[in-house]
């Protein structure tokens, strides 16, 4: 099959780019125009620099793709690119392109808890995204995942950074809510499942949660102890000292140590599906447990 990835030079697209080729499909990255200078950043896909808000550049990307995963996204925003042009005004413009070139599925890659009702852009945008695919055309499957980590991520790579220089953390809320941690692979296995098989979760929206449920904290813990750091310090925090921090960090550095978006997340927890998603089968269902060895393939080399 030839498969088209929207947001494909990122954490998530890049492994599922990586797992299509190796399983011998042809592959069509595309991602915006201040990477064209990073002319393959996949080994073995095409590539395309193409803003997600130009449709008539994707309408004929798209042609010739039997499937899509829309995997643009961001959980911060920057000069080049806001919540509202990427997550609403980018998925208008990929699901109007992808209705012209005849995708026969296609895939929206989505957070656990986007829904209404919030003071958050990020889930507000996200949300009006899914509604916008609900209502296309497009036979779709939308999967709303939770906390996703692996190599490359933010997750792994904050924390080890983080870590590297002193053995302290600090919770969002007092008391702390809880995560199920989501292994990119898994998420992957399941993005291509969907992709190949035009009926699987056809019109759904799925929600992907990882195997075990504990509070952030016991993530950093793991995470401290697979690097040689048994004895973190864990400090609870307020809510309102961590938006105040992901304020300050979004506008004053370059690559933010702290986004409001994530500090919502975690506020609310990522651990419970909402009432618009479905549960996945057992033979889907994430498996991967956030163990030292998963921890150390995505740490960062310092």
């Amino acid at each position: 099959m030839k498969i088209a990835i929207t947001g494909g030079t990122g954490f998530i697209g890049r492994h599922l780019a990586h797992d299509l080729i190796a399983r011998g499909h042809e592959v069509l990255i595309i991602a915006r125009g201040q990477y064209a200078r990073n002319a393959q950043p996949v080994e073995g896909a095409e590539f395309i620099a193409c803003d997600t808000q130009n449709t008539e550049k994707l309408t004929e990307a798209f042609h010739g793709c039997d499937a899509m995963a829309h995997c643009a996204g961001t959980s911060v925003q920057d000069a080049h690119q806001t919540f509202r042009q990427l997550h609403v005004e980018g998925t208008t413009s990929t699901v109007s392109a992808a209705e012209r070139a005849g995708i026969k599925k296609f895939v929206l890659v989505s957070y656990l808890n986007v829904r209404l009702g919030t003071n958050s852009a990020y889930y507000t945008t996200k949300w009006e995204g899914e509604e916008i695919v609900r209502k296309s055309k497009l036979n779709y499957t939308i999967l709303k995942a939770g906390l996703v980590y692996g190599p490359g991520d933010h997750l792994l790579h904050n924390l080890g950074n983080l870590f590297s220089r002193m053995s302290v953390f600090a919770t969002v809320g007092i008391k702390e809510r809880t995560v199920r941690l989501v292994a990119v692979e898994d998420l992957v296995n399941i993005i291509r499942a969907s992709l190949l098989d035009q009926n699987l979760f056809s019109h759904q929206t799925m929600a992907v949660i990882g195997p075990e449920e504990f509070p952030f904290s016991t993530a950093a813990r793991r995470i401290a102890k697979t690097m040689g750091k048994p004895f973190l310090i864990v400090l609870p925090f307020p809510v309102l000292f961590q938006r105040i921090l992901a304020w300050f960090s979004e506008r004053f550095m370059s690559k933010p140590l702290v986004t409001a978006s994530q500090v919502q997340m975690l506020a609310d927890g990522i651990s419970k599906p909402l009432a618009d998603s479905q549960i996945l089968p057992d033979d889907l269902a994430p498996k991967t447990l956030f163990t030292d060895e998963q921890i150390q393939k995505g740490l960062p080399k310092i």
